[in-house]
């Protein structure tokens, strides 16, 4: 097996056939077609449906693998060039949206004055997303909420934010100042679809205190989550992080006092290293968290300052 084998198996996927991973490559398509064969031949199986073009099962195992590997390969440079001079290099972070709403300008801004040779790339998507772009290396760290059932990823706590109902002004509600768990009792709510951690939470603590959870939408993303809830489509509960100060909204917030806050954390794949660039911006992100996040209304590190 050779190196070239797998980066013409990535090279296919990840430009849709074999004519155009060809000219990807800078070959010839017969190459290609060679290079995969050659691989099929020694893992005794398929890998690339011929006539779909998509990867069969034993395809996309071995293409998780391939990834992993070309990272790998792809942080070579920079960690040499680290320990001969200053770190320098691409490094991709991806951030929850909520999140990365306050986030980004200061961790930008901060790793351009220490690192000012790495190039920052930015994702934002869900918790859910960004697992999967980690798993396929295709981010090297991720800002997601907590915990993350994945034997195959670490995490390091960030910060907890308090979790608020977001409502209409108009609300039955709204004129409470703190509220309970028993005063959403019945109430139709925006939520995360089954599966998510909060979703599990809030059903396991409703269901503690023999209270019915009312469930008005299903909605995967916190920001969608509250554009709804502001925009006066439904009651939602939001981590602070969350919350608008658009002032046109007719809205308003109110704590759920014995609602535990949202976690939130930094996640890395388990195996393999991270390269010099990455490991930078780790040091930077804690930095900056235990600078800047005591800042922001509702939000209390837990990395040291």
């Amino acid at each position: 097996m050779e190196l070239r084998h797998l980066q013409s198996l990535l090279a296919v996927v990840d430009h849709g056939g074999f004519t155009a991973a060809a000219k990807a490559l800078h070959t010839v398509q017969s190459n290609v077609s060679a290079h995969v064969a050659r691989l099929e031949r020694e893992l005794g199986a398929v890998l690339i449906d011929r006539t779909s073009g998509d990867p069969t099962p034993e395809g996309s195992v071995v293409i998780a693998r391939a990834r992993r590997i070309q990272a790998e390969l792809d942080s070579l440079p920079s960690d040499v060039s680290s320990l001969r001079a200053e770190v320098t290099g691409p490094v991709s972070i991806g951030i929850i949206g909520t999140t990365a709403r306050w986030l980004v300008p200061h961790l930008v801004d901060t790793m351009s004055a220490r690192y000012p040779r790495v190039r920052v790339v930015v994702h934002d998507a869900t918790t859910a997303s960004l697992l999967l772009q980690l798993e396929s290396s295709a981010i090297d760290i991720a800002v997601l909420s907590l915990p993350v059932p994945d034997p195959e990823v670490m995490t390091r706590p960030l910060f907890v934010e308090h979790r608020l109902l977001a409502m209409p002004v108009d609300h039955r509600l709204a004129d409470i100042d703190h509220l309970s768990l028993a005063d959403l009792d019945g109430e139709p709510l925006l939520v995360e679809p089954r599966g998510h951690p909060f979703r599990e939470q809030l059903e396991m603590l409703f269901a503690e205190r023999g209270l019915q959870l009312v469930v008005k939408a299903e909605v995967d993303g916190t920001r969608l989550v509250a554009s709804l809830a502001f925009e006066g489509f439904g009651v939602a509960i939001l981590p602070a992080s969350a919350v608008s100060n658009r002032p046109d909204l007719d809205w308003r917030t109110a704590p759920i006092d014995d609602l535990p806050g949202r976690a939130v954390g930094s996640a890395t794949r388990r195996h393999g290293l991270l390269s010099a660039p990455a490991r930078a911006l780790r040091e930077v992100l804690e930095d900056v968290i235990g600078e800047r996040a005591a800042e922001q209304p509702g939000i209390h590190p837990t990395v040291e300052n």
